[in-house]
C-alpha cells in the first residue's frame, strides 16, 4: 500500500552508502522512522532538521520500518538555511521533539503546530532570540500541560520574574522581551526540567551547549 504525505523531518542516519533511516513527524503516523534512499536524487539538505518534505510511504507488512521515496521540499525555508542562528535552532528543537515524543500514531494535532512554529521562524527577520523559549512554551501546551506561573514557579529559580513575564505575555510580546544570554540559558533549562517532570524522561539536550554560545 502505498500514502503520499507531508513530514517534518527530525534526523536522519546514515546507513550504509546508500539508504537513510528518516525520523518524522506526521499527521498521518506522528513520530515514525522510514527508510530512504542516499542518493543525488535525495540531497542531504532535505533532510536537515526541522525540513518540511512531501514523500511517498510504501508501507511493507513484513517489516516496521517503511520505504519512504519520491521525497521533495514542500517549503524552502530560506529564512532559516541561509542563517546559522536559526539553524542551531533548529536543531535544538528537533532534538526536543526526538527525545520528548515517543514512536506511534499523533491525532493531537502535534504535528500542525509544530509546523506553524517553523513557518513562523523562519519568517522573523528579527528579534527571535527568544524563539526557542516561546517553542518550548507552547511545545508543553501541545503535550497537554500548558505551564501557569504557579507551576513553573518550583523550577524557576532566580529567574521567576523573567518566567512570570514570558508566560503572561503573547507570542508577539513575548519575543520581545529583553534577556540577558544567562535569563535565557536559565529560563530554557528549566523549562526542560518542566517538561522533562511532565514527560517522565530527562531531557539531556546535546545541542544545548552550542545553542548558548550563540545566544549567551
Amino acid at each position: 500500500m502505498k500514502h503520499s504525505s507531508r513530514f517534518i523531518v527530525l534526523s536522519a542516519t546514515k546507513v550504509g552508502d546508500k539508504s537513510l533511516v528518516v525520523h518524522t513527524l506526521s499527521a498521518d503516523w506522528g513520530r515514525r522512522s522510514f527508510i530512504s534512499g542516499a542518493s543525488g536524487k535525495n540531497p542531504m539538505a532535505l533532510f536537515l532538521p526541522m525540513s518540511l518534505i512531501e514523500a511517498e510511504v510504501v508501507e511493507n507488512p513484513r517489516s516496521e520500518l517503511w520505504r519512504m521515496r519520491g521525497i521533495s521540499s514542500s517549503e524552502p525555508l530560506c529564512g532559516i538555511r541561509n542563517d546559522i542562528r536559526k539553524n542551531t535552532m533548529t536543531l535544538f528543537m528537533s532534538e526536543v521533539l526526538m527525545r520528548s515524543l515517543r514512536s506511534g500514531r499523533s491525532d493531537d494535532g502535534m504535528y500542525e503546530w509544530c509546523r506553524k512554529s517553523i513557518l513562523m521562524l523562519d519568517a522573523l527577520e528579527e528579534s527571535f532570540s527568544n524563539f526557542h523559549l516561546l517553542f518550548l512554551l507552547e511545545f508543553a501546551g501541545a503535550l497537554g500541560f500548558m505551564p501557569s506561573n504557579e507551576d513553573l514557579a518550583p523550577f524557576a529559580g532566580e529567574h521567576l520574574d523573567a518566567v512570570r513575564r514570558l508566560v503572561g505575555s503573547t507570542p508577539a510580546q513575548a519575543l520581545l522581551i529583553p534577556m540577558t544570554g544567562a535569563q535565557r540559558n536559565g529560563i530554557a533549562s528549566l523549562l526542560l526540567d518542566y517538561i522533562s517532570f511532565h514527560t517522565g524522561s530527562r531531557l539531556e539536550i546535546r545541542s544545548l551547549p552550542v545553542f548558548r554560545e550563540l545566544y549567551g
